[in-house]
């Protein structure tokens, strides 16, 4: 399984990506679809949302089980993925590139202090 090094991530299986306008991408990780397996639904954050880090923001349903997504950070959402609510299985076929929603960060600081790619590496086992 590959981690991309371009990426923070959370122990409950999200990534961040720091996009050049500041604002940050936000998907799951390959761990987090592989254990949920098919997914076949996807509900998303409302566009002007503030989201507090750590608190549920968006469900993936997959044909074995429901998972909820959690903020990685706290922050406004600016934009959502439509792409994955009309395919769901997009994040199946690459989990890194399926972005679900952009959050402009209350906090800068909040995205360094996540996990590099190495240690999720190691947190995953």
């Amino acid at each position: 399984m590959t981690i991309p090094a371009d990426r923070k991530y959370t122990e409950s299986h999200e990534w961040i990506r720091v996009e050049a306008d500041g604002t940050v991408s936000v998907g799951i990780t390959d761990f987090a679809q592989d254990a949920l397996g098919d997914i076949v639904f996807v509900e998303l954050p409302k566009v002007g949302a503030t989201l507090a880090a750590g608190k549920d923001c968006c469900v993936i349903e997959s044909v074995k089980a429901a998972g909820d997504v959690y903020a990685p950070v706290a922050g406004e959402v600016v934009a959502v993925n439509d792409a994955v609510v009309d395919a769901p299985d997009s994040i199946n076929a690459g989990a890194f590139d399926a972005w679900l929603f952009k959050l402009k960060p209350a906090n800068a600081a909040d995205v360094d202090a996540l996990m590099s790619a190495e240690a999720y590496a190691k947190n995953i086992g």
